[in-house]
């Protein structure tokens, strides 16, 4: 069982997403934007064993949470999540940082796969 933290917006993807990772026998918890969702791995003094965060957010995006969680927990796993190309594009360059970028939408297979090959 892993502890993963997500960080969406939108709170039907949020609810959706959470369901899927939980009914898989992780551990959820949910941020509704990057600035919540820094805080709260700062909170857990990093320790998510994945965070799974939506790029295009209000306040702070997932590339720029990302890059803070990054420079201060090195070694966290992040993927991130996008329905939009421009911000898929916008991610290429974080190779280093994330595992990867998961289009939306996805289905409950979908995401349930991504997530247990992150972990892996």
């Amino acid at each position: 069982m892993a502890r993963i933290l997500i960080v969406e917006d939108d709170e039907s993807v949020r609810a959706f997403t959470a369901r899927a990772i939980a009914a898989g026998g992780h551990e959820v918890e949910t941020a509704e934007d990057g600035d919540l969702g820094l805080e709260s791995i700062r909170s857990a003094d990093g320790g998510y064993d994945l965070v799974l965060s939506d790029i295009r957010m209000p306040a702070m995006d997932g590339i720029e949470m990302a890059k803070r969680a990054a420079s201060e927990f090195p070694g966290l796993r992040i993927l991130l999540m996008t329905g939009y190309a421009e911000q898929r594009e916008r991610a290429a360059d974080l190779a280093d940082i994330i595992i990867d970028v998961v289009p939306k939408p996805f289905t409950l297979n979908e995401i349930r796969t991504e997530v247990q090959r992150a972990l892996q």
